[in-house]
């Protein structure tokens, strides 16, 4: 799932963290859960391009962070 961090209504922040909640509060990449239940990997693009604002979006349970303008490669090789 790619979220923008400034979305109307809920901010890719509160939506990741609502999404991680109604999984169970899983805060382990996708490739290292254990459990039976299936974890969403949630990939931050963003024009926020500060180092508080990748570690922000880690705290909350985003897998990866990408910057705009995308670059496919760098999208690619991070999915």
């Amino acid at each position: 799932l790619l979220v923008d961090l400034q979305m109307p209504v809920m901010d890719g922040y509160a939506a990741t963290a609502r999404i991680r909640e109604l999984e169970g509060g899983s805060s382990s990449k996708a490739s290292e859960n254990s459990g039976s239940a299936c974890r969403v990997p949630i990939i931050a693009l963003t024009a926020h391009a500060m180092a508080s604002d990748e570690q922000k979006c880690k705290g909350v349970g985003m897998d990866a962070y990408l910057t705009k303008p995308l670059n496919l490669e760098e999208l690619t090789k991070t999915m």
